[in-house]
């Protein structure tokens, strides 16, 4: 494998000179250091055992269920009365405080402000949204509208909950101390020391992204209990709900909720991400070369299996399930693609709540009275299917599935090139073509694009060949002629990446 350059840097990394006890708040070093001692080794053990799962697919030992347990019996949580109505999560970046108000202001019953997939990996964009996360909390974030007059709009009083995304189990942030710290564990401990737990109007609620194990709801629970007693609040303080976006960890929700029920309240199926592990788990595998991402139904058998699974495990065991989110945006300026993104929404919400889906996520306000209108109020009572199948085939057949062809090659590089030029400029996220797309379409892309390599559909000199075409026509439109040497950088970056096997979610 070839070694990455220095120009993609492995991590976020703080400012040279950056000093944890003069550059964040007085005390925040002292609450940190035991913190990150007992938590950073377990987190990059836990992150050295994925790459052995990982291996070990790609070696033809696929991930597969894990034998029954104490997981599987008769348990249930208490779903706290706060957070019964979850039918739509409106989620987007933490350091985009105007975007944070709007969300809030939508009428959606939760907001989900991320420090992850959707904002770029860069310090100051962190302590920006953990800023913007904590004046969200007190309903005192605001943003100055220029359309109107230089209004300044804030948060309007509703019954909203606000989740916030921490950064993923495999991040490690550096600058912070001599040696790396675990990013999950940096962006919660500061985020829950600058919080004034007494003004919360319900219980910090944070989510969990990229899971991979059952194994890892252990750190989890240890961490929210620590963080928590250091705060001076009771251990089961801090709730979560999880993702499910990594194949092996569809496996294992199961016994992850149980490992994780005394903070746990629901688990949401982040399909785009999960598509994007399905491929890295069956990289070489030729049954399992995925067509054009656009050909794909939303309905395809891979996504129906796990939208079985997820709510028959969660409702067994009284917690609640959200669907993925959905890419097509509106656009009000735009008559055919607003109804084309609407009834796309309403189609897609719709399956989701027939699977028995609690609720789901959106990304833009307009979407919010649409989806919140598929789901039951306030959740599907823990309903569940009559014959229901809680461990369906994960791996189903990809035959007959959408098409591979040259366009969409095309089209995949064309998008890894604009979302990383993107990242490069700041953005984690990025409307392309009518969709919202953010690290996980980019990864996506970039394993889609290296699977047609390794399965003979084009010639790493094609691939080369087809970024150099590409690049030339992003080049040819004149409002990318200021940023030519950014998305000269991200065509180089993004070509290196997938040249390098460098599929994780960064």
């Amino acid at each position: 494998m070839k070694q990455l350059t220095q120009h993609i840097p492995p991590m976020s990394s703080a400012p040279a000179g950056f000093s944890i006890a003069h550059d964040l708040p007085a005390g925040f070093d002292a609450f940190y250091k035991p913190l990150h001692d007992a938590f950073t080794p377990r987190q990059q053990a836990l992150a050295e055992q994925r790459k052995a799962v990982l291996a070990a697919s790609l070696e033809g030992r696929r991930p597969g269920y894990l034998p029954a347990s104490a997981a599987n019996g008769e348990w249930t949580i208490a779903l706290p009365a706060w957070c019964v109505d979850q039918r739509n999560q409106m989620t987007g970046p933490a350091d985009d405080g105007e975007l944070v108000v709007k969300m809030l202001n939508s009428g959606a019953p939760g907001v989900m402000i991320d420090l992850e997939d959707s904002m770029a990996n860069q310090f100051d964009h962190t302590l920006r949204g953990i800023d913007n996360a904590v004046a969200a909390a007190y309903g005192e974030l605001t943003y100055v509208d220029k359309k109107r007059g230089d209004a300044v709009v804030g948060i309007k009083e509703s019954p909203v909950v606000l989740w916030t995304r921490v950064r993923g189990l495999h991040l490690s942030q550096a600058g912070v101390y001599p040696t790396p710290t675990s990013a999950s564990l940096f962006d919660l401990a500061l985020l829950a020391y600058k919080l004034d737990f007494a003004k919360l109007k319900h219980p910090l609620g944070i989510y969990i992204p990229k899971s991979e194990a059952a194994e890892e709801a252990f750190w989890w629970r240890d961490v929210l209990q620590a963080v928590a007693v250091a705060k001076g609040q009771p251990k089961d303080a801090i709730k979560c709900m999880a993702l499910v976006e990594a194949h092996p960890f569809a496996y294992q929700i199961e016994e992850f909720a149980y490992n994780l029920r005394e903070h746990l309240i629901g688990l949401n199926l982040g399909r785009w991400d999960y598509m994007a592990s399905l491929i890295h788990f069956n990289l070489n595998d030729p049954a399992w070369v995925l067509p054009d991402r656009n050909t794909i139904p939303t309905d395809v058998p891979f996504f129906q299996a796990l939208r079985e699974r997820i709510p028959e495990v969660c409702h067994r065991h009284g917690m609640l399930a959200i669907g993925g989110m959905t890419a097509l945006f509106p656009d009000r300026s735009n008559a055919e693609l607003n109804e084309r993104a609407l009834t796309a929404l309403e189609r897609d919400k719709k399956n989701e709540s027939t699977c028995l889906f609690d609720g789901a996520w959106t990304g833009h306000p307009d979407q919010n009275t649409i989806a919140v209108a598929q789901f039951p109020v306030p959740n599907q009572n823990f309903a569940r299917k009559p014959g229901a199948n809680a461990t369906p085939d994960l791996r189903p057949s990809i035959d007959g599935v959408g098409e591979k062809t040259l366009a969409g090659t095309r089209a995949a590089i064309r998008t890894v090139i604009r979302y990383r030029h993107g990242y490069l400029s700041g953005r984690g996220a990025s409307l392309l073509d009518g969709y919202m797309e953010d690290l996980a379409t980019d990864r996506i892309y970039r394993l889609m694009i290296a699977q047609r390599t390794m399965h003979g559909m084009h010639t790493a000199a094609e691939i080369t060949q087809l970024f150099d075409e590409e690049l030339a026509r992003l080049l040819e439109d004149p409002a990318n002629t200021t940023d030519a040497a950014i998305f000269r950088e991200a065509r180089r970056q993004s070509e290196e990446m997938i040249c390098a096997g460098y599929h994780d979610p960064i």
